[in-house]
């Protein structure tokens, strides 16, 4: 994990390439440089040590005859592969870096060698002989990439904070609406007017600063002749044999549910090593329900860790909540985020790298709405028919969210079901394109959620709270491997409430892991808000005055609930916790 940084064009010096370093140094505490290439270019990087953590391998990493740079954040899990290659090709290596074989790689292959490269991953890479740069970003959005581009100037860098400040862009106000429903900017925009996504997959080759063209990263991996249980087994195996091993210290978030809990199996079985791992752990009267270190507890018995527990009450929320906020750089309404801030900020003082298990519920149909959708395929005339007459009927927060979101689309539907509340029809549009009409329904949505919520949501989480405290984040159910065996899978039933994840489980004999119900990842929301506290009485405050002063900024539906919230909290608990973490966003970095 690193932080890249480019000026190119009017705004190019080294005061302002020096900003962007000096605002990302978390990112990568060991190391950090500016240069210019050429006049009017200037780059910069922040390096966090991972692969020979020697200075050797410090960015930016020249090529021997000097006419080629690369800077790049991400890991390259197939380097040795490549490196081997490269070698018969008379290719020499003076380091055990990855980053050094990425630049040889691009310098030979260039942009076409993007597809066989296997990893997470944005990079620069400056021919200085052509006077062009390479950009890129992974095909799966692990690692996150910001722009701002107009006639004068391209500005790129790993974070939107930096180039907002060099502009002195304002609040982009219209993202309120998309974040009220989906906790996110629309896809390929932020909070900063100006400053926009370099989507995953993405890569253009940039002759002139001002105009580029994009491409994408197309994978050209061997088909599957047979996707089944005992392939994603083998292919699950050899990502963990890759992933898990760093010249860093390696651990991992556990919490005691079907996904992590099968990578780590996997790992202890194959090596008998037993890894730090982490997990939050809440105070005794909330144990029963968010029971993530009981079953931890109960994983240990065949499966040891170096557990570390990260306790949270609202005490410890409100002691970190500041330092969590100003660190955000993009901030996404999931609590999910701040447990792993936490979970980061423990996890620092002894490893360097921690293993995820995200990607396996995008993939392999692990949510609750997955289950919905597939409810209202089945049953869709029947539902639809009796609609209009069950939504006035009290039947409870889950089951009025479903019949609400019906609609005659299934797409439509399926965005309802993610929302937090149905959304209305030109916010749809703006998401309608990312379906892939060519697959069948049910797979056409976990595609959607792989390249929307992942990227938006869980990828952006991991990488603002690792990073937050100078950690690199893995996850290994997102391989390259792993995403072609998933696109061949021809039967949706096994694509269902993670089949072969539950299976393997079985294998293992980790039966009751595999039916263990699914909690989520979050605070205590709900608990919190009930209890009419301090806690309650602090965000309404805030959501309250959120509207005085900015109502004309603010969805119909936003300003129906925040006159009286204590009214709403057992419908608009998730709700009220978004609205007041991008209220005080908003107010801690002045915009």
């Amino acid at each position: 994990m690193c932080g890249i940084h480019l000026i190119w064009g009017k705004g190019a010096n080294q005061e302002s390439i020096e900003s962007l370093v000096k605002g990302s140094l978390h990112r990568g505490p060991d190391q950090q440089a500016t240069l210019s290439p050429w006049p009017g270019l200037w780059i910069g990087v922040n390096r966090l040590k991972i692969l020979h953590p020697g200075p050797d391998a410090d960015q930016p990493f020249w090529a021997p005859d000097g006419k080629s740079l690369i800077i790049w954040n991400g890991e390259i899990y197939n380097f040795r592969a490549l490196k081997s290659l490269l070698q018969k090709m008379g290719v020499d290596f003076f380091t055990e870096s990855d980053t050094e074989v990425l630049l040889h790689w691009l310098k030979i292959f260039g942009a076409n060698g993007l597809e066989k490269i296997n990893g997470m991953f944005a990079l620069i890479y400056v021919d200085l002989s052509a006077q062009t740069v390479l950009v890129a970003r992974d095909p799966n959005g692990e690692k996150p990439l910001y722009y701002h581009q107009d006639q004068d100037t391209l500005i790129i860098s790993s974070e939107t904070r930096g180039i907002g400040n060099l502009l002195n862009s304002e609040a982009d106000w219209g993202q309120l609406e998309s974040y009220y429903y989906l906790r996110t900017p629309i896809p390929g925009k932020t909070f900063f007017k100006g400053v926009k996504e370099w989507k995953a997959s993405r890569y253009s080759l940039i002759r002139q600063h001002s105009a580029f063209r994009w491409d994408s990263i197309i994978s050209k991996a061997e088909p599957e002749p047979s996707p089944s249980k005992t392939r994603f087994q083998e292919i699950l195996r050899q990502v963990i044999d890759q992933q898990f091993h760093a010249d860093v210290p390696v651990g991992m978030l556990l919490s005691g549910g079907a996904d992590s809990s099968l990578l780590y199996a996997y790992w202890y079985r194959s090596t008998g090593t037993s890894l730090p791992t982490f997990t939050i752990a809440h105070e005794q009267k909330l144990v029963k329900k968010y029971s993530d270190s009981s079953a931890i507890a109960r994983l240990q018995r065949d499966f040891p860790s170096e557990n570390h527990s990260v306790f949270i009450d609202q005490k410890l929320f409100w002691d970190n909540w500041e330092s969590y906020l100003i660190s955000l750089d993009l901030p996404v309404g999931d609590s999910a985020s701040f447990l792993t801030w936490m979970i980061a900020k423990e996890a620092k003082h002894s490893v360097k790298v921690l293993i995820s298990g995200a990607g396996a519920d995008e993939l392999w149909g692990g949510y609750q709405r997955h289950t919905a959708f597939r409810l209202y395929e089945e049953r869709k005339k029947l539902f639809m028919a009796v609609q209009p007459l069950l939504q006035a009927l009290p039947l409870g927060r889950i089951w009025s969210k479903f019949f609400s979101g019906l609609d005659e689309n299934p797409q439509k539907t399926f965005l309802n079901f993610s929302a937090l509340e149905s959304i209305d029809s030109d916010l749809y549009m703006d998401y309608e394109r990312i379906f892939d009409k060519q697959l069948m329904d049910y797979k056409q949505v976990l595609d959607f959620d792989r390249k929307v919520y992942l990227v938006q949501d869980v990828l952006k989480i991991q990488d603002n709270a690792l990073m937050a405290h100078g950690l690199e984040g893995r996850s290994p159910y997102l391989d390259a491997a792993m995403v072609n065996l998933w696109k061949q899978v021809p039967d949706e039933s096994q694509l269902q409430n993670k089949l072969w994840i539950r299976e393997s489980l079985v294998d293992l004999g980790l039966d009751w892991v595999a039916q263990r119900k699914k909690l989520g990842f979050g605070l205590p929301l709900l608990e919190w808000f009930s209890e009419r506290g301090e806690f309650s009485k602090r965000v309404f405050a805030e959501l309250k005055e959120l509207k005085q002063s900015h109502a004309e900024h603010l969805p119909k539906p936003a300003l129906a609930i925040l006159d009286q919230p204590e009214k709403h909290i057992s419908t608009h608990f998730l709700t009220f916790y978004n609205l007041f973490l991008i209220s005080q966003w908003l107010k801690i970095h002045q915009l």
